[in-house]
């Protein structure tokens, strides 16, 4: 398989914030960066302007991701793409009737400042006189219109503000990576930055793209975490294949992160496939086309997905959690993501104390059968338990390692190992911090 390597990430600060200025990724081939986030794929322009939603003075607020092009349009949509929660927000019900009628998207309306989530049937009465009004300007059908909405939840959009800006966030679409940036940082709320990715990396012999953005800090947990996403490709794909390859990302990505174990009413995740790029079309999940083209839309979902959790509110630092030797990936995942979750080992992590018996007890607790005589647990490089027993291990050096993730904002690796089956899974977040409490305390006062 023809690995694919992540040449972009940008992490674009918002002035007002610049406490958080180090990336949580490890790049390589630094001199061949690939400009255009979500319009480095061909066929995408973007756009983020402030329209009004927000106080007077802050960031943008209006985000619009377009397809240009569409002779081979596919639009990837699944259950798990959009929140789990019962109080799902007037956009999710929306975008979900859409794409039923129309398989096929044409626009990204994003805004932020207002959840419209439990905003009743007003609330999505203004979602449809947002689709309608885009949709005019566009000259396409509405239910090609799908829209993603973050802030306050119980507050409608700012209807108005938003129809008013609408003809000028439409003129201000571009396929330069300005645009891109610019509707990363729109989509933002308690983000103290912006999270956007491009890769480039060959399918069957052609050069392919896939971008993203993405939003979240707050309210993350699994299925989904709490977050909006905009996934572009060029490369061509089948859209039943499409699908399959998107909830596969999904599931190893955004579903396996979490901040504070709340999963939100907003939660979207949009994939377009322009079909642009002149490679083969994908017509089966078990083509090596297909086995390539998901590891590039597994980096790019996982990239994003450690953004969010390495800026948690509050959080100091990334924590990064991989199980080996369970049964299945499915297992290994559920472990890992009882570790990332736990309360306990986040506080510790936070404070900076090596106390793996918390992470024994979250890894014991997910609800996976295993041996604990053949439980294995290393923090970095330092072996804490083997074979099920506890280590003498250097407490002072553990200490400074955790110590000296948090100064630099870095990751907290925790492997385990559960037994000699060949599921691996991961799953990232991040420790837990006096100021969450602050940051949450009082959002809306």
């Amino acid at each position: 398989m023809n690995s694919c390597t992540l040449h972009y990430v940008s992490i674009k600060l918002p002035e007002l914030h610049t406490s958080k200025i180090l990336s949580p990724f490890s790049l390589t081939k630094r001199d061949f960066k690939i400009p255009g986030g979500i319009t480095a794929a061909k066929g995408f322009k973007a756009a983020g302007i402030y329209g009004g939603l927000r106080a007077k003075g802050e960031k943008p607020d209006l985000a619009l991701v377009l397809v240009t092009s569409m002779p081979q349009l596919q639009v990837s949509f699944h259950f798990g793409a959009f929140t789990t929660n019962m109080v799902a927000a007037a956009p999710v019900l929306y975008c979900k009737k859409a794409l039923d009628i129309s398989k096929v998207a044409r626009a990204v309306l994003i805004n932020a400042g207002q959840a419209n989530a439990a905003t009743g049937d007003a609330g999505y009465q203004d979602v449809l006189e947002c689709a309608d009004t885009l949709a005019m300007m566009l000259k396409v059908k509405r239910e090609e219109v799908l829209i993603e909405s973050t802030g306050v939840i119980g507050q409608r959009i700012k209807k108005e503000a938003l129809l008013n800006a609408v003809p000028r966030l439409v003129n201000s679409l571009t396929s330069s990576i300005d645009g891109a940036l610019s509707a990363a940082v729109a989509i933002t709320t308690t983000d103290l930055v912006s999270k956007s990715v491009a890769i480039e990396s060959q399918v069957g012999g052609t050069n392919i793209r896939v971008g993203g953005m993405a939003k979240g800090s707050g309210m993350i947990h699994p299925n989904m975490a709490t977050m909006l996403g905009v996934i572009t490709t060029d490369a061509l794909v089948k859209s039943d294949v499409w699908r399959k390859m998107v909830q596969i990302a999904v599931n190893r990505s955004f579903n396996q992160i979490t901040v504070d174990g709340d999963t939100s009413t907003n939660d979207t995740v949009i994939a377009l496939a322009s079909g642009l790029s002149g490679s083969t079309p994908i017509s089966s999940i078990n083509c090596n086309e297909a086995v390539q083209l998901q590891a590039c839309l597994d980096a790019v979902m996982q990239g994003l997905a450690k953004s969010i959790a390495w800026d948690g509110e509050g959080a100091t630092c990334l924590i990064e959690v991989i199980v080996t030797g369970a049964e299945s990936e499915v297992k290994a995942a559920k472990i890992a993501r009882s570790v990332a979750s736990s309360s306990l080992v986040k506080a510790a992590v936070y404070g900076r104390d090596p106390n793996w018996g918390r992470i024994a007890a979250a890894a014991g607790h997910a609800g996976i059968p295993f041996h604990q005589n053949n439980l294995h647990i290393m923090l970095g490089d330092i072996l804490l338990m083997d074979k099920g027993q506890p280590l003498a291990f250097d407490r002072a050096a553990a200490g400074n390692y955790l110590k000296k993730a948090g100064e630099t904002h870095g990751t907290v690796g925790i492997y385990i190992s559960v037994g000699d089956g060949t599921g691996s899974g991961q799953a990232w977040g991040c420790d837990l911090s006096y100021d969450y409490v602050k940051i949450n305390a009082q959002y809306t006062t």
